[in-house]
């Protein structure tokens, strides 16, 4: 069987499971929980239809499975898995939409759509085995540290929101307002989500071994990074209207912060450490 039917049929069953597993709890999560599992599973499904002799594939499924084993950590103790970890956005939106709407999201978008943009993340991985097997060369090396620089990256910044929440955790125990109220130090100094920008980063850095694999630029399986990188666009703005409407100074921050490429800040009308000061 074609390795691409094989990965369709994985995709067919993850919408199925994540939506059934939606109704049956009422959290909406499922797809969150299998996002950085679904992809292991592609990529080693396109390594062995070649029998594992196209070395690319083979680099290219360990980098991902280096990338979900990291994320998936992350997410695990965030409470991501927990009974009740839903993500709060999906509650927040569940409040503003009518309930039959909310529903049908759920279906189309949320397990449908993500679980269908999942698999299209790993189609450069098919590209790849379409191409059929080359020797690795110096420019997959370039791009395995690229993706390895990258993974870096998103790891620091996930370890730096880690940390600021557990220290606002500990000064709320404590009776004391933690100040400031969100992160605004170390990466997130040079991007309002560097985490997104890194997690983006090293799909379009996948989909490079494509370009190496057969000497073309662009080809169909850009769809791809071009979707994810679409939906945490979409999602960042989801996101941070929530932020403003918790923290009024978000504003001052979003003015003067690069929303998610990293770029050199903007002239602020306040300092975070006079903000955690006073």
């Amino acid at each position: 069987m074609q390795p691409l039917v094989v990965c369709l049929w994985i995709c067919v069953g993850t919408i199925a499971g994540t939506w059934l597993l939606s109704v049956l709890t009422r959290e909406y999560s499922w797809v969150d929980r299998i996002w950085s599992i679904s992809p292991i599973v592609y990529l080693w499904v396109f390594a062995a239809a070649s029998g594992f002799a196209d070395a690319r594939l083979v680099l290219m499924a360990v980098l991902v499975t280096l990338w979900g084993v990291r994320l998936t950590i992350n997410f695990g103790r965030k409470g991501g898995y927990a009974r009740g970890g839903e993500d709060y956005r999906w509650a927040a939106l569940r409040e503003r939409m009518p309930k039959a709407a909310f529903q049908a999201f759920n279906l189309f978008f949320i397990a449908g759509y993500q679980n269908v943009l999942i698999l299209g993340m790993t189609l450069s991985a098919f590209t790849v085995y379409q191409a059929g097997p080359s020797p690795l060369g110096v420019a997959d090396v370039i791009v395995a540290v690229l993706f390895l620089a990258l993974l870096t990256g998103e790891t620091i910044a996930d370890q730096q929101q880690w940390n600021f929440h557990q220290w606002k955790k500990a000064e709320s125990a404590a009776g004391r307002r933690p100040e400031p109220r969100f992160l605004q130090t170390g990466l997130f100094r040079y991007s309002r989500h560097p985490n997104f920008f890194f997690e983006q980063a090293q799909w379009w850095a996948l989909y490079l071994f494509a370009i190496v694999a057969t000497g073309t630029v662009l080809h169909w399986s850009i769809l791809g990074p071009l979707l994810l990188t679409a939906l945490f666009i979409g999602s960042t703005v989801f996101t941070e209207s929530l932020s403003k409407a918790r923290h009024p100074e978000y504003a001052d921050y979003q003015a003067s912060t690069s929303a998610i490429v990293p770029w050199f800040p903007r002239r602020r009308t306040a300092d975070p450490a006079e903000a955690a000061a006073s």
